[in-house]
C-alpha cells in the first residue's frame, strides 16, 4: 500500500473514531501533500511523501524549541502530538552503528578527503538514508569526521 493511501486510511479510520485532534492532524499532512501536487502537477510518489513529512516534521521540532523557549507548554504538548505522529509514517531511523558505516561508505565511494567534498557525501547519504536519519546531524557528523 502506498504511504498517501495509508495516511487517507488512517484518516478515515480517525473520523470514524471521532479523534479530532489526531484527524486534524493529518488532514494538515494531506493538505501539505495535496498543496505539493497542485504547485508542481504532479502525482507524489512515496519518496516525494517521505520528504513532505521529513520537512513537516523539521518544522515541528523548530516550533517545540521556540515555544519552550517562549515558556507555551500549552502549544510545546500540540507540537509534540502532532511531531508523534509524523513520525509513526516514516521508516523506523538509522542507528548510530549504521550511520556510522553509512557515512564511511559514502566518503570511500566518493574519495572525500576534506571539508571541501562535504557538500557530495552529503548528497550520497542523502539518497541512501531516504527518511532515515536526520540530515542535520548527518552533516554535522560528515563534518567531524572530514575535519578530523
Amino acid at each position: 500500500m502506498a504511504l498517501k493511501e495509508r495516511i487517507t486510511d488512517d484518516m478515515k479510520a480517525a473520523m470514524r473514531s471521532g479523534e479530532k485532534e489526531r484527524l486534524a492532524a493529518i488532514r494538515m499532512i494531506l493538505a501539505a501533500i495535496k498543496q505539493r501536487e497542485v504547485d508542481e502537477r504532479i502525482t507524489l510518489d512515496d519518496p516525494q511523501v517521505l520528504s513532505v513529512i521529513e520537512k513537516m516534521t523539521k518544522q515541528r521540532k523548530e516550533s517545540i524549541a521556540q515555544f519552550e523557549a517562549g515558556g507555551r507548554a500549552d502549544l510545546v504538548a500540540k507540537e509534540k502530538a502532532e511531531l508523534d505522529l509524523l513520525s509513526a509514517y516514516l521508516p523506523t531511523q538509522l542507528s548510530e552503528a549504521e550511520l556510522t558505516a553509512l557515512i564511511g561508505q559514502a566518503i570511500s565511494a566518493t574519495g572525500a578527503a576534506s571539508i571541501k567534498d562535504m557538500g557530495k557525501v552529503v548528497a550520497q547519504i542523502k539518497t541512501a538514508a531516504a527518511g532515515r536519519a536526520d540530515m542535520g546531524r548527518v552533516s554535522a557528523l560528515v563534518k567531524a569526521r572530514l575535519s578530523g
